[in-house]
This record gives structure tokens, C-alpha cells and sequence, in this order.
């Protein structure tokens, strides 16, 4: 076929592709068939350009609208987790076809925490009070963890992708920001409006300060990140004034509590203050704690301040334990699934089932005026009392494993990294992740794609800057080493 022909034959399909949408268009008023190109191009990286695919949704994560609640019982965030879906489909597929993966990333103490939990999942599936609930649920988990942590890690080998891997959230996250405040001004920035004011993009400000507690902690590494030219040194530091006024404005008070946690950790990591002191420190926090419990508590039970537009009485409001309404629900729903798991301690309830069985656990004078008798409200809002409910003590206990071989890993490569940009990469997904869990004491976000995906993600970037950067003397050749060795190949 000459060149010629190709044309022609080009021409002939836009021609067909104009002609088909005007009679689509007129005659049954259907628009969806002008997508038709960007599904057909988002197609043909599926199967080229994998890399690109993983990028692409990292940009649409913070853009994307979770779709619930309608006639056919669909819920679903689009257009990101059927593309997470996609990913995850073709890999298994090239997996099961060439029974190829990289065994370093494979093996790595991350990865094989989350095959424990992956499998006490499978397990307590066949002991669940709802198994279809449960098989939905790990299989959701699965397009979340496998795009996210193991492509991931494969793309993050190449470290320009890793770099825009994180921007490119960032850089929607940004157009979120400016949606959010110009929204919550037009009501006066007041205390219940901020609750909601960024949705339909998230579904509450608890997820939206997760997120911006994330990555406000990559924008501050990046701002001395080494080999950087003036203006972008001064955009990144730009990033970091709005995002930071996107935090404050949240008025989420878990993802300041995660901020000031991350804070700690660095300040400790920079005074190489030793890890015996720490762990003494924390014992004697905790024995603290239990030995004054009462006293505590009476004392909290004293503080009345609800939640405010006044920042310091909205910080002052973190600790009432007595009026504050989230602050009771929250409790209210950890009482609950402590029942759950005093009924069931081993295996718990099933994956996924708290928000379908917690209902008749609660108590009366635990129920506040946003509680549901249906228990129809979600989840436990903890990362590590919610799997106690519904996967056992063994479930909570693989979630704290993951977080301490998580830490340990990104501040143990942090220590051995020869150069500063590994040092400064890992020690930022460390800290972010850090501020994530910390927050997940508060809140559970890793059924949604919002925060799975920069959290699995920030875990990659661990295993791969263990694995591939941290001994290397300048990060910035590793491009160019790969397109070398790949060219040889």
C-alpha cells in the first residue's frame, strides 16, 4: 500500500467518523461517539504504552466522580477505576502469558506483607457473614494495590516517570484547590459549608486533607530538590503556599494532626536521634496515658468548644470528646466494631462488611444526631480498627506490620542512600505515608482511589529507591543509563 492510499484511506475514516456523529448528533441526540478517538487513543496505550496509562491516571485520580447510588446499583469513581480495572486485567494477562515479573520487587518485605494480607483477606472470606460483599471488596482492593504498587513500581524505573507520577496529581489536586476555595467563598467560608464544598471531586474534607497532607509533604521535599533552575525552585515553592492554604481551608483537623505527626518524624530523622530513645519515649507515653486514663478523659470531657471557623478554637475542638458531633460518631463507630470484634475475634465479620453489620451494635447513648439506625453511614473510620472487625486481631495486626516494614524500609534506605536526590525522595513517600496512617487512625480511605492510589504508590517509590536508586552516585543518569542498556537489548 503506497503512501498515497494510507492517505486516502484516512481521509475516508474521518470522513465515516464526521458523517456517523452528525447523524448520531441529529437524528437521536446522542453525543458520547465524539469520545470515540480518546477511547480508541487510551486503548492503544493500553497496549504500547503501559507507562503512559499509569500516568494518565494519576492526573485524572483527583478529577475523577464517584458515581453511587443510582437505579442499577452502581458505584463506581469515574473514570479511574475502570481504568485501574483495565490495568489490572491486561497485567494479569501478561503475567499468566509470559510468567515474567521482577523478582527484586517481588520479594521485597513491602510486597510480601501485602501478599499476607491479600491472603488472610481470601481466608476470611470463606468465613464472612456476606462473602459477595467480600469478594467485591478484595477484588476492588486488587485493581487499587496492582496498578498502584506493582505496575507502578515496573514504571518507576525509569525516575522522569516517577517525578511526574507525583506532579501530575499535584497538578489536578491544584485545579481542585482553586474549584474548592472560589466554592466555599461563595458561602462565606463558613464552618458547615467546608465539609462539602469540594465535591463532587471528593466526597468530604476528611479524604480532600488526606490528600493535600500528602502531597504538601512531596512539595516541600521538592523544594531542595538539588539541580533545580530558579523558576522552578519558585513554582515549587508556590505549590507548597497553595496547597498549604488548600490544608487550612479543609478544616480537616485529622490531616493536621497527620502533618504535625510527619513534622515529628522528620525532625527526628534530622537530629539522628537515636531509635532506643524513641521506642523509651513512646513506652513512656503509653504508660502515661494508661496510668492517668480517667484523669484524661475527665479532662477532656471538659473541653466543650464544637468545631469553628476560628482556627485555634477548631484546633481546641480536636480533643471535645463531650458535643462535638464527629468526634462522638467517630467514637460511636469504633465502640461498635469492638463489639463486632468481642462477637467474632479471629476471623471478624468479612472483608468489606462493617458498613452492612455494624448497625445493631451500636449503643443508644453512643448514637449522636449523625448516626443512622440503618447503618447505612460507611465505614469504621480507622484504617486499624476497622480490619479488626472485619478480618480479626490478624488483620490489624498485618496493617500495623505493613506500616512498621513500611517505616523501616524508607528510613533505612533514607540513612544508605550515596545521593541526595534518593535521600530526599524516600524520605518524602516516608513521611507522607506516615501522615496518611496517622491520619488512619482517624479515617480510612483505601477503598477509594483517591488516596489508594498516592498511597500504594508512595510504598513504590520506596521499593524502588531501596532497590534500584539509593546506591547509585547521581540519581539523574539513571535515565539515560536505562535508554543505553535498553538500546544494546
Amino acid at each position: 500500500m503506497t503512501k498515497r492510499v494510507k492517505i486516502a484511506w484516512l481521509y475516508l475514516a474521518a470522513a465515516l467518523f464526521v458523517a456517523l456523529n452528525l447523524y448520531l448528533v441529529v437524528q437521536k441526540d446522542f453525543y458520547l461517539a465524539f469520545s470515540l478517538p480518546i477511547v480508541l487513543g487510551i486503548l492503544l496505550l493500553y497496549i504500547f504504552s503501559l507507562d503512559k496509562v499509569i500516568l494518565l491516571i494519576s492526573f485524572l485520580t483527583p478529577l475523577s466522580i464517584n458515581i453511587e447510588d443510582m437505579d442499577v446499583g452502581l458505584a463506581v469513581s469515574l473514570p479511574v477505576e475502570p481504568m485501574l480495572a483495565g490495568v489490572l486485567v491486561l497485567f494479569t494477562a501478561k503475567f499468566l502469558y509470559e510468567r515474567n515479573y521482577d523478582k527484586k520487587i517481588a520479594l521485597h518485605p513491602i510486597a510480601l506483607v501485602i501478599y499476607g494480607m491479600f491472603g488472610w483477606m481470601i481466608i476470611t472470606t470463606f468465613t464472612s457473614e456476606i462473602p459477595m460483599v467480600s469478594v467485591k471488596y478484595i477484588l476492588s482492593r486488587l485493581w487499587f494495590v496492582v496498578p498502584s504498587f506493582f505496575v507502578a513500581a515496573l514504571v518507576f524505573k525509569r525516575i522522569t516517570n516517577l517525578h511526574w507520577f507525583i506532579w501530575l496529581y499535584i497538578f489536578s489536586l491544584i485545579i481542585v484547590i482553586f474549584y474548592t476555595v472560589i466554592n466555599h467563598a461563595s458561602y462565606g467560608f463558613s464552618d458547615d459549608s467546608a465539609h462539602w464544598v469540594m465535591s463532587p471531586f471528593y466526597n468530604d474534607h476528611t479524604a480532600y486533607g488526606a490528600a493535600l497532607a500528602i502531597y504538601l509533604t512531596y512539595a516541600v521535599a521538592y523544594a531542595f530538590y538539588p539541580g533545580l533552575k530558579s523558576w522552578q525552585r519558585f513554582f515549587v515553592i508556590t505549590v507548597v503556599v497553595l496547597l498549604t492554604i488548600g490544608t487550612i481551608l479543609s478544616l480537616s483537623r485529622a490531616a493536621w494532626i497527620s502533618i504535625a505527626a510527619a513534622l515529628g518524624v522528620l525532625i527526628v530523622v534530622l537530629l539522628h536521634i537515636k531509635f532506643r530513645w524513641i521506642f523509651a519515649a513512646f513506652v513512656t507515653f503509653v504508660i502515661v496515658i494508661f496510668s492517668f486514663q480517667h484523669q484524661i478523659i475527665d479532662s477532656l470531657e471538659k473541653n466543650k468548644q464544637d468545631s469553628s471557623n476560628n482556627l485555634a478554637e477548631h484546633v481546641r475542638s480536636i480533643t471535645n470528646i463531650s458535643s462535638d458531633a464527629s468526634n462522638l460518631e467517630r467514637i460511636n463507630r469504633w465502640q461498635a466494631a469492638i463489639r463486632l470484634y468481642n462477637e467474632r475475634p479471629f476471623f471478624g465479620w468479612g472483608p468489606g462488611t462493617y458498613q452492612f453489620v455494624y448497625a445493631p451494635y451500636q449503643r443508644s447513648q453512643e448514637k449522636t444526631i449523625i448516626s443512622t439506625n440503618a447503618g447505612d453511614g460507611g465505614n469504621a473510620h480507622s484504617e486499624y480498627i476497622g480490619p479488626l472487625s472485619e478480618m480479626g486481631v490478624i488483620g490489624m495486626l498485618l496493617v500495623f506490620l505493613l506500616v512498621g516494614v513500611m517505616v523501616y524500609s524508607g528510613l533505612k534506605t533514607h540513612k544508605r542512600a550515596r545521593n541526595k536526590e534518593a535521600r530526599i525522595l524516600t524520605l518524602a513517600a516516608t513521611l507522607a505515608l506516615i501522615s496518611y496512617f496517622v491520619h488512619g487512625i482517624l479515617n480510612n480511605f483505601l477503598d477509594t482511589d483517591k488516596l489508594s492510589l498516592p498511597v500504594w504508590g508512595s510504598m513504590a517509590i520506596i521499593v524502588v529507591m531501596d532497590l534500584y536508586f539509593a546506591d547509585r552516585e547521581d540519581i539523574r543518569l539513571a535515565d539515560s543509563d536505562d535508554s543505553q542498556s535498553a538500546k544494546k537489548e
